[in-house]
């Protein structure tokens, strides 16, 4: 397992490698991001920024939305995966935040899980890209890079990279160390082909350095 000093190291070299890593969906109030980070699961950044406009133009805040019939929704988002059950989540969500929170998206990270559709990384996400309040956020690409160098057990839970990378890393890092790690498993690390020849982390790297002996 990387040490403290090395995974701080890795980190710094991504910040290095992707010095623009930052949130890629595009919402305008922290409503609308709660909103196109619900739409974001299992699809694509980009096939969300190309429904939100439309969205957000007919539904822009959690009053209109709620008031919303399902089938209205699933108009503006029908080329999302899963649009169905996220219909039914985006209406459900707005009329918790109108009917519990006063219509406002609440700040805190276990007042958003009460809202139908968000779990832990929802709410990590939102709290830190559109509140910019600490939070680490655990998806596909961070739970693949910190397990292939090691940062993380082979077999630890969406949990346990959660707590182990806020415990290796300094609060003040969390929200851009998620966005590095996921930009160096979007472009660098990726799933089927990692760029390992190539990384300036090979050196702490033992699953690459296997990859490469095995070629």
């Amino acid at each position: 397992m990387l040490t403290k000093k090395q995974t701080r190291l890795a980190i710094a070299i991504m910040g290095k490698m992707f010095p623009d890593a930052k949130p890629s969906l595009v919402a305008q109030t922290p409503f609308q991001y709660l909103i196109a980070v619900l739409l974001s699961a299992q699809a694509t950044d980009i096939s969300v920024n190309k429904v939100t406009p439309k969205l957000f133009s007919d539904f822009p805040d959690p009053q209109t939305m709620a008031a919303a019939s399902e089938a209205a929704l699933r108009q503006d988002i029908h080329s999302i995966g899963l649009y169905r059950n996220k219909a039914k989540h985006m209406k459900a969500a707005s009329q918790a935040l109108v009917e519990n929170f006063g219509g406002v998206v609440p700040k805190r990270r276990q007042d958003l899980v009460t809202l139908p559709g968000v779990g832990r990384k929802t709410a990590a996400v939102v709290l830190a890209d559109a509140f910019n309040i600490p939070a680490f956020a655990v998806d596909t690409h961070v739970t693949r890079v910190t397990k292939r160098l090691q940062i993380v057990a082979a077999d630890a839970s969406v949990l346990q990279i959660e707590q182990r990378m806020t415990h290796l890393l300094p609060k003040k890092l969390w929200v851009a160390a998620h966005h590095r790690l996921i930009y160096f498993g979007r472009y660098h690390c990726l799933a089927r082909a990692p760029k390992c020849l190539q990384c300036p982390l090979l050196s702490i790297c033992a699953d690459g350095q296997q990859r490469l002996a095995v070629h």
